[in-house]
């Protein structure tokens, strides 16, 4: 049974951010060995008026979240797409994309960029899916390239 979702507009630091944030560190340690980018921006970078955080709550529960930070004045990098574990391929990930894409834009931002890791392929593919532009050689081992960069632009950034 599926229920209706709502986003949750909030910070880093919110409560109910816990659980997934604590997923996502716990993934990032399993396929790399540590969860350092998690600890790397202060939470001030995902704050209004240059970054947004937010969740997307099931029955007030978070199922799904994600991030923006200024990258330069015209880029919002994204960070910390995730889904939680028990909610995925439903079409989550893409929300938050969906979402994190029109507040950009909303913010005057005209490109998003983003990166992922290596041994992160079910993200590299809803990036391409998503129309995100690859920024290194796809047919390549992405092991030997590193974190995988992306950037997309944006329709009718506010100005």
């Amino acid at each position: 049974m599926t229920f209706a979702l709502s986003v949750h507009r909030t910070t880093t630091t919110d409560p109910l951010a816990r659980p997934l944030l604590d997923e996502l560190a716990y993934e990032y340690t399993t396929r790399y060995g540590s969860a350092h980018d998690l600890h790397h921006y202060p939470a001030a970078e995902f704050a209004p008026p240059h970054g947004a955080f937010l969740l997307l709550l099931e029955r007030g529960r978070p199922v799904a979240g994600g991030a923006f930070r200024r990258y330069d004045d015209r880029t919002a990098e994204l960070k910390r797409i995730w889904t939680h574990s028990a909610h995925r391929r439903r079409g989550l990930a893409r929300r938050v994309l969906t979402v994190l894409e029109r507040e950009a834009a909303d913010r005057g931002y005209s490109r998003i960029y983003l990166t992922t890791g290596p041994r992160q392929p079910e993200a590299k593919g809803l990036y391409l899916a998503s129309g995100y532009r690859p920024l290194f050689d796809v047919s390549a081992d992405p092991e030997s390239i590193g974190p995988l960069p992306f950037e997309k632009s944006l329709e009718n950034p506010k100005p």
